[in-house]
C-alpha cells in the first residue's frame, strides 16, 4: 500500500511523473474525467482548511469520483474520544482513499499504519504538508521552467511553517538549489532541517533577518504568515506577526522574473497592491494545487490496484 505522509515517500522520478501528469491534466482535462468513476475520497479534517480540503474535493469530483468526510473534529467521533487508529480502520470500510489533516504531528502516519486504503497527509501540526509541496513544485516548474539552478528565499515563520519544511526537503534534491532563510531569531528554521537536510546534503544556505538585503539575489520568494495557532503565548504572536510585510517598494530591487509564492491564507504579509504584479503567483498556485492533487489521487489508486 502506497501512502503519502512526507515528501520523502516519493522518488524524484515519481515527483517528475506527477508534475508531468498534472500538466497533461491541465492540457487535456476530458481525458481524466472518469479516471476515478465509482471511487470515493474521504476527507478527514481535524483542523480548519479552505484550499487544501476544497482542492482535494474538487480534484476527486473532476476525476469522476465522489467525496465523503468531515471538516472539523467536533463533527466526528473524535469528539467522543475515538482514536486516529480506529477512525482509519472505520474509514477504510467506506472509502477507497483518504486524506487527513490533523493538529498532532504524526497522526497521518498512525492512520496509515491502521488503514487498508491509501492515506494522504494534508498537514500534521508544524511538521509536514507534502501535497502543498507538490503544489509548490508544480508552480515553480510552470513559472520558471525548471526545478534546478534556483535561489529560493523563504520568509516569515520558518519554525512552525510545515510548508517550508516540506519544500526545503523536496528542493534540496535538485541540482544547484540554494536557500536564503529570512526570519526573526524566534522563528528560525528548526535545527533538524538545517542539520539533517541542508548540511548533510551539502546544500548552500544563509540565514538573515533582512528581506530587503536578500531580495536582489533570489529567484523564488516564498512568503509565509506567522501562525497564531502554533503559538503558546499570545504576546509572542502579537510581537512577531508583522515581522515581514511585502509591499511594492520592497520589490524595487527584485528580479524582473521573480516568482512570489504563498501557501495561503494571507493575513497581511503580502500587500494586496502586489496582487496585480505579474510576479505574484499565489493564486495560480492555488489552481495548481487542484491539478497536482488530481495526479496524486490517480497515482495512489493505481498503485493500490497494482498491489
Amino acid at each position: 500500500m502506497r501512502h503519502l505522509i512526507g515528501i520523502e515517500d516519493l522518488t524524484n522520478e515519481e515527483i517528475d511523473n506527477l508534475i508531468a501528469t498534472a500538466e497533461d491534466i491541465i492540457a487535456n482535462p476530458d481525458k481524466y474525467a472518469e479516471v476515478c468513476k465509482r471511487k470515493k475520497l474521504a476527507t478527514l479534517f481535524y483542523e480548519p482548511s479552505t484550499r487544501t480540503r476544497l482542492s482535494f474535493e474538487s480534484a476527486m469530483i473532476e476525476l469522476g469520483g465522489s467525496v465523503i468526510g468531515f471538516s472539523e473534529a467536533q463533527s466526528s467521533s473524535a469528539a467522543k474520544g475515538e482514536s486516529v487508529a480506529d477512525t482509519a480502520k472505520v474509514i477504510s470500510c467506506f472509502a477507497d482513499i483518504m486524506v487527513m489533516r490533523h493538529f498532532k504531528e504524526g497522526a497521518p502516519m498512525v492512520a496509515s499504519l491502521n488503514s487498508t486504503i491509501p492515506v494522504i497527509n494534508a498537514g500534521d501540526g508544524g511538521h509536514n504538508h507534502p501535497t502543498q509541496t507538490l503544489t509548490d513544485l508544480l508552480t515553480i516548474k510552470r513559472e520558471k521552467g525548471r526545478l534546478d539552478n534556483l535561489v529560493v528565499g523563504l520568509c516569515g515563520d520558518l519554525k512552525f511553517g510545515r510548508t517550508v519544511h516540506s519544500l526545503i526537503s523536496a528542493m534540496a534534491r535538485y541540482k544547484n538549489v540554494k536557500f536564503v532563510l529570512i526570519s526573526p531569531d524566534e522563528l528560525k528554521i528548526p535545527d533538524y532541517i538545517k542539520h539533517d537536510v541542508l548540511e548533510r546534503n551539502g546544500i548552500e544556505y544563509i540565514e538573515t533577518a533582512s528581506l530587503e538585503d536578500a531580495m536582489p539575489n533570489i529567484d523564488i520568494l516564498y512568503m509565509t504568515r506567522v501562525q497564531r495557532e502554533r503559538f503558546f503565548n499570545e504576546q509572542d504572536y502579537i510581537r512577531l506577526k508583522d515581522s515581514y510585510i511585502l509591499t511594492p517598494e520592497k520589490l524595487d530591487n527584485a528580479k524582473s522574473d521573480l516568482a512570489i509564492l504563498h501557501p495561503l491564507p494571507r493575513v497581511n504579509e503580502i500587500s494586496v497592491a502586489i496582487d496585480k504584479d505579474p510576479r505574484a503567483c499565489y493564486f495560480r498556485q492555488v489552481l495548481n494545487g487542484k491539478y497536482i492533487r488530481m495526479a496524486l489521487i490517480k497515482f495512489l489508486l493505481e498503485a493500490k490496484n497494482e498491489g
